[in-house]
């Protein structure tokens, strides 16, 4: 990263901090909001940090925002798999072998290349199943 402003440094630090939470540009924006840090420069910071590799960027869906979430500039081999909670909305990273061998699979036998950083699995997360259970 060139260029470092105070701004960038506040977002960096909240991101770090927050570990493998996700947030989208806006949620961001109305954190800062009280700081004096406005939308289009929450915004502008959030693409500089992920052009450097500091912050990832991922869609979970088509009509859903680009979430963010700090990855220090250290990229996972095999990337990061999420799966959403149709009820509830959660994000959860999914670390799995299992996976990682689908996606070579994947790769291997059909030509087709998955992008783990765009890749989420759709269903019901433990928690909303145990709810609607109860």
């Amino acid at each position: 990263m060139e260029y470092k402003t105070r701004q960038q440094d506040l977002l960096i630090d909240f991101l770090r901090k927050a570990g493998h939470k996700h947030f989208t540009a806006l949620e961001l924006s109305e954190h800062f909001k009280d700081m004096g840090m406005g939308k289009a420069t929450v915004y502008r910071q959030l693409e500089r940090l992920v052009d450097s590799g500091v912050v990832n960027k991922f869609f979970t869906g088509e009509n859903s925002a680009a979430c963010f979430e700090f990855v220090g500039g250290e990229h996972e081999e095999n990337g990061c798999f999420h799966c959403r909670c149709e009820v509830c909305g959660k994000l959860i990273h999914l670390h799995c072998d299992e996976i990682s061998q689908v996606k070579d699979h994947i790769e291997k036998e059909h030509g087709f290349e998955l992008n783990p950083y765009r890749t989420v699995f759709y269903g019901v997360c433990a928690d909303c199943r145990k709810n609607c259970q109860s």
